[in-house]
């Protein structure tokens, strides 16, 4: 055991409230804070560093630093804390302003949109985060599909009337031909 020391930890809360603090972290879904209150059990059990970090899968230098904020802080020292990521390049209220301006002057090309989010707010995106962050606020895009000038305007009657001399509907149809079914595949 030469070169293995063993931790001194603070036993900021007994076993069982130990054992209720991993409960309530699991309900929680805290799967990291669970995570960090398994290694400090397992240290509470008598472990070396090694030994914990390794029940939980983490590494030396996490653990001397989950062990140390653990001392310090008890619970509270080892939940994670993050600084929340980078700041939106719009804030909630541009970006609904420019989801109404996308709906009211359609169409856009992603070429637009870009040109607009500059022109308007000073920043740029990836296409491919815009195109992320465009769908999660419930913006789809389509297509749009012009009418062919060459289609005349009675177009759906054309096609009724065809149909029907196509599968032989006359006024005196017979009752003992069976249906015909037609259907479109690709």
């Amino acid at each position: 055991m030469s070169g293995r020391r063993r931790f001194n930890v603070i036993e900021h809360l007994s076993e069982e409230e130990l054992d209720e603090a991993i409960d309530e972290a699991q309900k929680a879904d805290e799967a990291r804070l669970v995570r960090r209150l398994c290694f400090v059990k397992n240290l509470y059990a008598g472990d070396i560093l090694e030994e914990a970090a390794s029940r939980v899968g983490v590494s030396q230098a996490n653990s001397s630093r989950w062990a140390h904020a653990w001392n310090d802080g008890a619970v509270d020292g080892l939940r994670p804390s993050f600084g929340g990521g980078r700041p939106p390049k719009l804030s909630d209220e541009q970006f609904t302003e420019l989801c109404d301006i996308l709906e009211k002057a359609q169409p856009w090309t992603p070429q637009g949109i870009h040109t607009l989010i500059e022109d308007r707010y000073g920043v740029t995106y990836d296409p491919a985060h815009l195109s992320r962050k465009l769908r999660s606020s419930g913006m789809h895009y389509a297509k749009p599909r012009p009418m062919d000038p060459r289609t005349p305007e009675d177009a759906e009657e054309i096609l009724a009337e065809r149909l029907g001399e196509a599968l032989g509907e006359d006024e005196h149809e017979s009752e003992e031909d069976d249906p015909v079914i037609l259907g479109f595949f690709r």
